[in-house]
């Protein structure tokens, strides 16, 4: 099949790729196919469903890399599961009695598109794989490419996201600030909640990445500028167990020695104790249009600070989250040079007809390769056996807890 349309779509949360994933798209494609023209999905899947697009002209496509300066998606997002017939007729994205795969099958069928690339984490390409086999069921000549798009790091086989390497160190430079909080009042426990649903990678990263900005500062403890009282004191993830009482008691000894303590959790940890909380008061547990808790209701980061505020007898408790500073940033030098690595064999994977997800794939050597649909997953769980997490641990002084199977929701 020869190509001569391709369709750009982002979908589902934003990340530190969006905007560069579309820049290298546009310039490989520039590059390797210039004939082949682009139009760009207005809001991911949402779009689709409306026919609502642009085509990337002459100028933008000249102009591409202006895209690798920017964070967030220029042409929007949105979180639609194509199989979630219910929601999409609520939302009126589909009239009543419609199939949305239909639908969108449709679309790209009147809009001549002969390759669909979609850039998200693993519900969007988990929604390009429902598509992807409507299309080759009912004989819609057409492939569809993925690019793996998510903070958490966390979608099966792949071994990096696009996306990640950033947000961890956009995380760290927000806490840079936020820990400074501790001088505010005595008895300081600053809790930093970090994006990660099932999985602690970005947690993890997120603090080694904020006390290699530490090794880089000048203190001086005469004047009451300690490391100490900028360090991480503890990190918690869904894959680690912990003992709460243990914990806090380690804890207590560096409030009472350091007069602060700042904690790093992910906002996935303790969240089916809170779930089970709220349910047993009789509260609605709310979730979103993927089944997912919505973890803004559900708040691990307040009831964490509850929790260890009580135990460690704390003046003032502050609890910050990092996920929408640091997902909504442009890309860093190593995500952009990833990003364009996958955008590059995205579109020789699309001139050849070879559809799926675009990445290193762990089960055969680490090849950058057009991974199967049916092999993607979310819910990767962090190994805690990871060395670079076991030095994090034992620079701290934590002890490291038993690990905890994650599922993912």
């Amino acid at each position: 099949m020869a190509v001569k349309r391709v369709g750009i779509l982002t979908a589902g949360g934003l990340a530190p790729c969006l905007s560069s994933a579309i820049g290298a798209l546009i310039e490989s494609y520039t590059e390797l196919a210039p004939e082949v023209e682009i139009i760009c999905y207005r809001s991911g899947y949402k779009g689709l469903l409306q026919g609502d697009s642009f085509v990337v002209g002459p100028e933008v496509r000249e102009k591409a890399a202006i895209l690798h300066e920017h964070g967030g998606s220029p042409i929007g997002n949105s979180r639609v599961k194509l199989t979630n017939v219910a929601d999409c007729v609520k939302r009126g994205l589909v009239s009543e009695g419609q199939d949305p795969l239909h639908v969108a099958a449709e679309r790209l069928k009147t809009d001549q598109v002969d390759v669909l690339h979609t850039v998200g984490g693993d519900d969007t390409n988990t929604t390009a794989a429902d598509l992807a086999a409507f299309l080759a069921e009912n004989n819609y000549d057409l492939t569809v490419v993925g690019l793996p798009k998510t903070i958490d790091n966390d979608v099966i086989p792949i071994k990096q996201s696009l996306g990640a390497w950033t947000a961890a160190e956009e995380g760290a430079k927000y806490f840079e600030n936020v820990v400074a909080e501790h001088n505010a009042n005595p008895r300081m426990l600053i809790v930093h909640e970090v994006m990660g649903r099932n999985c602690g990678w970005l947690t993890a990263a997120t603090a080694v990445e904020y006390r290699k900005r530490l090794d880089n500062l000048n203190f001086l403890p005469e004047a009451g500028l300690s490391r100490e009282r900028k360090e991480v004191h503890g990190v918690y993830i869904p894959e680690m167990h912990f003992d709460l009482q243990q914990e806090a008691d380690r804890l207590r000894k560096i409030m009472d020695e350091n007069d602060c303590v700042n904690i790093f959790i992910s906002e996935g940890a303790g969240v089916g104790t809170i779930v089970d909380e709220m349910r047993a008061r009789g509260e609605d547990v709310p979730t979103d249009a993927f089944g997912h808790v919505k973890l803004d209701a559900v708040n691990p980061g307040k009831w964490f600070g509850k929790q260890f505020a009580e135990m460690l007898g704390a003046e003032k408790t502050l609890v910050q989250k990092s996920g929408y500073y640091s997902r909504a940033a442009a890309a860093n030098p190593a995500d952009i040079e990833l990003i364009a690595r996958c955008a590059r064999k995205g579109v020789e994977c699309a001139l050849a007809g070879d559809g799926g997800v675009i990445g290193e794939d762990e089960d055969q050597g680490d090849e950058l390769r057009a991974i199967e649909f049916e092999r993607i997953k979310g819910g990767k769980p962090f190994d805690i056996d990871t060395p670079w997490f076991g030095e994090l641990l034992d620079a701290i002084g934590q002890p490291k807890g038993e690990s905890v199977a994650t599922e993912h929701a």
